[in-house]
């Protein structure tokens, strides 16, 4: 039996139109050399400028002669055509694996574009809702959809996200709203998940994305095993539906994502706690009694060792599911288990999973009760593979990158984050584009074919490049890159800014493309066109008299910069971090470890001080008062999930001995809205004042200008207006804030030798949230403070008050504004 072919059901055949407008529309384009590619692209962006909305989701161009191995795609979208990219045939029929993820990135409204957008997926959806409904006694599809989470149709965008983004990560277990709850629910949970998974594999294979190998995690490889013909829909709907169910009469648990090895996780586990997950090197998960995992927590904490918990109601893969497993294995005996017609992995083996095992009912007991060997699996499949995640989020793709190295393969994900503000529509629109230009092994044969030849005038531009060559433009650009970013060796499709680019880089950069091409591209252009190929296209139509927005603008096909927390700097003192960006990383370094600004008027840090880290950013103070002296003990405070996964690399890779809080200090408990920064991560808040704080850096920037002491703020000059507008874009989402004092109770903190406060205007609250009884226990303070209507005098009154020798100062770089830093004492200096 050939290992793709598909046995279930095939009712994946594209079949009527969208419900709907159809604002999305994907072209896989074909060309027997580049030269034709190019100008069946050209033909494409102009048609699609110019031309009736398409009436398809997806169709393939077809251009030239001869034998069609070179390869595009072009996104169109309500903001216009996005060229997704290009690709030579040294990588052609890559094999698609497909990775179905589990419980744990599941929200409201998962796919409602795609069930409004397709057919095929809605159709799934349908089938699946109407057999499940005798089981569930509901309709699921009131459960994914509600109401209160309906979309914006006519923007083609999904909704603002409404759950907390902290929850979402696992780090929050506040209130949550009731549609929430009813989805989180694990006997509906589940079975909604495998629906949107199932559906959604329906819809890649109606694109003529065919598995040559599936994995899923945990839930998922019911999916995998569906797909693969071993169990029909009907049986694995019901395996699925009452396996929940015997789930949700089992005492609920508590799990716990650890950053160690699998036989280090082995040495610290109790006879209560189980292994859950392995999902790489040094990244595992325990399930079991909440009281176990509190006290696991606790021994880690001692230790240094990275973790968190993982948002679940029960103790999955472990001996908590036992007392269920005899009746799992009698209901698999009532189902029709075949041989797997397309290989998948097993959960239980980390191993492509045997006919024996498949067909054996009490396989899925075992599954049931072991560690999800989800690494395993990875490498198993190999690094020949193209891996496509069918479900929500990203999770999956994130672990695989891991597992292989970075580089290693393509790795697409197919279905927005929460907290993206983005089409589903558009999203697996364009990793269907992504998948083309990989390689994968996509059938053309589903898509009208169309011959499309580019007529009229060629406009001017840059001379056509040879088959599979960059173009002249690109070359060049390619040889400028080089000189700033000292290297030149990097991908055409990678951003500037996570080669190592930064602000003042692309300043320089813009003063070389008008020395090199004689136009000159504005700041926000480069971050928007930040790839190589992107940018060789903007600068032609810039030499050509066109307007680059017309060919290149669309949401989903920029390469702004936001940070990545795989962007990895090495520090001038040799220290090796991830972080968000050089510019503002160096800023940090330099105020902390080369200015020393925390160690200046008489505050000192001995051998085994405890340190409070409010503000905690990437984590750059927390490494400096690990290295500044021995046996340091850090409690760090950072609520933006971004920085806190940063901070959380970070610590781990410097084997500090920090405890990590990912949420706000504040003077009670509550919520708050924080607006993040991605590009000004410093200057982040939970009282957000685009006005002030662009004044701030516009003042700090004339400053270093003033100066003459960095040329960086002499460079930049020309462009500080526009580089406002790009460092302020900004994501908001819900933070948890907690008093300080109620942190020092549950840690049991006798003594702090030094709090450092660096929260962008909420030191007040901060400071209000310690409580009388625990100020005798702070020996020294620095905080930086924002003098509105004379704060910083009060706040050293205050702090004289209770005892220290305070004094506020203002560094030179920040004359001008209303930042100060106070340090603070016990007692007479």
């Amino acid at each position: 039996m050939t290992p793709n072919t598909i046995t279930v059901e095939e009712r994946h055949e594209a079949a009527g139109p969208p419900t709907g407008p159809l604002l999305w529309h994907l072209a896989l384009v074909s060309g027997a050399d580049g030269a034709s590619l190019d100008a069946g692209l050209a033909a494409l962006r102009n048609a699609a400028a110019t031309g009736p909305a398409p009436t398809v989701p997806v169709t393939r161009r077809v251009v030239g002669s001869g034998s069609a191995t070179h390869r595009g795609a072009v996104l169109t979208g309500p903001e216009g055509p996005v060229e997704l990219g290009s690709a030579a045939p040294d990588a052609t029929d890559a094999p698609p694996a497909f990775l179905i993820p589990g419980l744990g990135d599941h929200y409201l409204g998962m796919g409602r574009d795609l069930y409004r957008d397709f057919p095929v997926f809605r159709a799934e959806v349908d089938r699946c809702a109407e057999l499940l409904a005798p089981e569930l006694g509901l309709d699921l599809r009131e459960v994914v959809f509600p109401a209160t989470a309906d979309d914006d149709a006519d923007s083609g965008r999904a909704p603002a996200p409404a759950m907390d983004l902290r929850r979402m990560l696992g780090r929050d277990s506040g209130p949550i709203s009731a549609e929430e709850r009813r989805l989180n629910a694990t006997k509906l949970a589940q079975p909604v998940l495998f629906v949107i998974e199932y559906a959604l594999a329906g819809l890649w294979r109606s694109w003529g994305v065919r598995p040559a190998v599936l994995t899923g995690y945990s839930l998922g490889e019911y999916v995998a095993a569906t797909l693969a013909g071993v169990l029909s829909l009907k049986d694995a709907l019901t395996l699925v539906a009452r396996r929940a169910a015997l789930i949700d009469t089992l005492p609920q648990g508590a799990m716990l994502a650890v950053m160690l090895s699998e036989p280090d996780v082995r040495a610290v586990l109790g006879p209560n706690l189980s292994l859950s997950a392995v999902n790489g090197d040094s990244f595992c998960v325990v399930g079991g009694p909440e009281e176990d995992i509190e006290a696991l927590e606790a021994s880690l904490r001692t230790r240094g060792v990275v973790n968190r918990r993982v948002t679940t109601t029960h103790a999955f893969h472990s001996t908590m599911m036992e007392p269920i497993a005899d009746q799992v294995t009698e209901l698999a005996r009532t189902l029709t288990l075949k041989r797997p017609s397309i290989p998948y992995i097993s959960n239980v083996t980390g191993q492509l999973i045997t006919d024996e095992q498949a067909t054996d009912p009490a396989y899925w007991a075992r599954h049931l009760v072991s560690p999800v060997r989800f690494a395993d699996g990875l490498r198993a499949i190999g690094a020949d593979h193209v891996l496509l995640e069918a479900g929500p989020g990203q999770t999956l793709s994130s672990l695989a990158a891991e597992v292989r190295g970075a580089g290693t393969g393509t790795v697409v994900a197919s279905m927005r984050h929460p907290l993206e503000h983005r089409s589903d529509t558009s999203v697996a629109l364009k990793a269907l584009g992504r998948l083309w230009l990989a390689g994968a092994a996509v059938d053309p044969t589903v898509f009208p074919a169309e011959a499309l030849v580019a007529d009229g005038a060629a406009p001017a531009a840059a001379p056509v490049p040879a088959a599979g060559e960059p173009s002249a433009t690109e070359r060049e650009l390619h040889a400028l890159w080089a000189r700033l970013l000292k290297t030149d060796t990097f991908p055409r499709d990678v951003s500037f800014f996570e080669l190592g680019g930064n602000s003042l880089l692309a300043t320089r950069l813009i003063l070389r493309i008008s020395r090199a091409f004689a136009v000159e591209p504005t700041l926000r252009q480069v971050y928007e066109w930040a790839t190589l190929t992107r940018m060789a296209k903007a600068v032609d139509a810039l030499r050509a008299g066109r307007d680059p927005e017309a060919e290149q603008a669309g949401s989903d096909g920029g390469s702004s910069h936001t940070g990545s927390a795989l962007a990895r700097f090495e520090l001038p003192n040799g220290l090796m971090i991830s972080h968000q960006n050089e510019a503002e990383t160096r800023h940090f370094f330099e105020d902390i470890f080369d200015h020393r600004v925390y160690g200046k008027n008489g505050i000192t840090l001995s051998d085994g001080a405890t340190v409070l880290d409010v503000g905690g950013n990437i984590g750059l103070f927390t490494l400096f008062a690990h290295y500044e002296a021995k046996n340091v003990k850090i409690y760090t405070f950072e609520p933006a999930p971004p920085l806190f996964d940063l901070l959380s690399r970070n610590v781990a890779e410097h084997g500090a001995d920090a405890t990590l809080f990912n949420i706000g200090v504040s003077d009670v408990e509550s919520e708050a809205s924080l607006t993040f920064y991605p590009r000004s991560s410093g200057m982040s808040s939970f009282h957000p004042d685009e006005a002030e704080e662009k004044h701030n850096l516009r003042t700090i920037i004339a400053n270093q200008r003033e100066a003459g002491a960095d040329e960086a703020a002499e460079e930049l000059a020309g462009y500080t207006e526009e580089l406002m507008d790009v460092r302020f874009e900004a994501i908001e989402f819900t933070a948890k804030l907690r008093p300080l004092s109620a942190i020092i109770r549950e840690q049991n903190i006798e003594r702090i030798d030094l709090i450092k406060i660096d929260v962008q205007k909420s030191e007040r609250q901060v400071i209000d949230g310690i409580a009388d009884e625990d100020w005798p226990k702070i020996q020294q303070m620095v905080l930086e403070a924002h003098d509105a209507d004379g704060e910083v005098a009060r706040l050293v009154a205050l702090l004289e008050s209770r005892g220290f020798t305070a004094q506020a100062e203002q560094d030179e770089l920040y004359a001008g504004t209303d930042i100060y830093n106070i340090y603070a004492v016990r007692g007479a200096r």
